[in-house]
């Protein structure tokens, strides 16, 4: 039975489309700076973000959950003499607006001046507007949605008698618009759009016991997911995959992580240079620009303006140019990731990013991650981690994992109940390969990532 969690329509057709309102958004933002101008303030800055959407929700084959998706708000933050005030409101009439604005201001008046606070430089405002390709629009209702899901829970459960049931699947269509402006005279904004498909099923390991896996499809164009059969197939063949483990002894491995899990170890690395963490001398990079974290061969790129992608952005949530840069080069640290505060904290440059990275591409080693396998030899691919065992300051690691023991560069049997533990520092200098195979399903685009060695916790 469905379950409506809004009176709204339940058809992405039926809502005014997104690009249609950026103009009414800009002029918000524009109200705004021009009032807090009037209150005599330092500089303002002005923020809108407008989503709206559906999400529909199936298990075993019958629709669950329909939440159509339609809010946003303003944020406003003015600066009085080196004192800072937030408001926001989510009614955009001239009042509301106007009364966020002065309770801004209201606020800086009685915080604490910190000189570090304040708008980003004014040169380094974004003047060069790409078309980016970020907003696909597609019409597609409650009915059309469901039909993906369920489509995929059909195709999994056709697989094998050992997948016994849906653990539920899910199809989404969103469309958003940002609009940022200041008092430099900056105001930009674009739309985007989403659309997601995923599918979550169970299997049967010979003992009785279940185990589940999923797989998942996004991308900004509606044309450009995958198949719900492709999905459906793909998580039954993972869930498959995953029945009767084991665990193994004790032992040092080489450990190949799967390009979902390798997405994560890179995040490790995002927030050790990030400018938060090395001004609160919470990283374990501190003090490594320019040096040698990665092997010579390893390189990373940010390329913010791929065309579709999805992280990609012409400016980040300052206003500040993004640029393609090398963030490793040759295997050196090339740039921190900072914002206009943790810039002036550190007497740095600010790098424009203010609200994240920018598609992030690892430059691969020429193999595929079958190839990877089999130039493992004996070794651990991992493909699920669990805990938060990872310590931001020293780079200590430990953590739950599961995945497949590797033997003579073929895998033996799945494993799990295990725990993985190294040196963050010390895993990627020990990167070895990184596969072809890229999985571009989220900023970090990244093949698998084949470290030389890591400590496994066993039997």
């Amino acid at each position: 039975m469905a379950s409506h969690q809004t009176s709204s329509p339940a058809s992405s057709g039926n809502s005014t489309r997104i690009d249609s309102q950026l103009p009414a958004l800009k002029a918000a933002v524009s109200e705004a700076l021009e009032y807090a101008k009037q209150l005599g303030t330092s500089a303002a800055e002005v923020a809108i973000s407008k989503q709206q959407g559906l999400s529909v929700s199936t298990r075993d084959k019958e629709v669950e959950t329909v939440e159509f998706t339609k809010d946003g708000a303003l944020g406003i933050t003015v600066y009085r003499d080196g004192a800072k005030g937030n408001s926001s409101t989510s009614d955009l009439s001239s009042q509301a607006i106007k009364q966020a604005v002065k309770a801004a201001d209201d606020i800086a008046k009685y915080t604490s001046q910190d000189p570090f606070s304040g708008l980003a430089d004014p040169e380094l405002m974004a003047k060069d507007i790409r078309k980016l390709e970020l907003y696909h629009p597609h019409d597609i209702d409650a009915q059309g949605l469901a039909q993906l899901a369920i489509d995929s829970e059909i195709a999994a459960l056709d697989v094998s008698e050992r997948i016994k049931a849906s653990d539920g699947a899910s199809a989404n269509a969103h469309t958003g618009a940002k609009v940022y402006g200041n008092s430099h005279g900056f105001l930009g904004g674009y739309c985007s759009s989403r659309y997601s498909l995923s599918c979550v099923v169970i299997g049967e390991e010979l003992d009785g016991n279940m185990q589940r896996d999923y797989d998942y499809t996004v991308s900004r164009q509606f044309n450009g997911l995958l198949s719900p059969e492709a999905v459906g197939i793909k998580s039954a063949q993972k869930t498959l995959n995953r029945l009767d483990a084991r665990k193994i002894a004790t032992t040092k491995l080489p450990v190949l992580f799967s390009p979902e899990i390798a997405t994560g170890l890179i995040g490790h690395f995002i927030g050790a240079i990030s400018g938060s963490s090395l001004y609160r001398k919470s990283s374990f990079l501190l003090d490594s620009l320019g040096t040698q974290v990665f092997p010579e061969w390893f390189n990373i790129q940010e390329q913010p303006h791929l065309l579709s992608g999805l992280a990609s952005a012409n400016f980040d949530s300052e206003g500040v140019a993004t640029q393609q840069r090398n963030i490793i080069e040759d295997g050196r640290l090339a740039t921190y990731l900072l914002t206009s505060y943790s810039a002036r904290k550190l007497g740095m440059t600010n790098t424009g990013h203010a609200g994240g990275i920018y598609n992030w591409t690892l430059k691969d080693s020429g193999q595929t991650f079958a190839e990877l396998i089999k130039a493992m030899g004996t070794g651990l691919i991992v493909t699920e981690v669990m805990g938060q065992g990872v310590n931001a300051v020293t780079g200590d690691y430990s953590r739950g994992a599961a995945g497949f023991y590797v033997e003579n560069g073929e895998i033996q049997y799945p494993v799990e109940e295990i725990t993985i533990a190294g040196n963050l520092k010390d895993m990627f200098m020990g990167v070895q390969a990184v596969a072809s195979d890229r999985d571009l399903r989220s900023s970090i685009r990244t093949g698998g990532i084949l470290l030389n060695e890591m400590q496994i916790a066993g039997n």
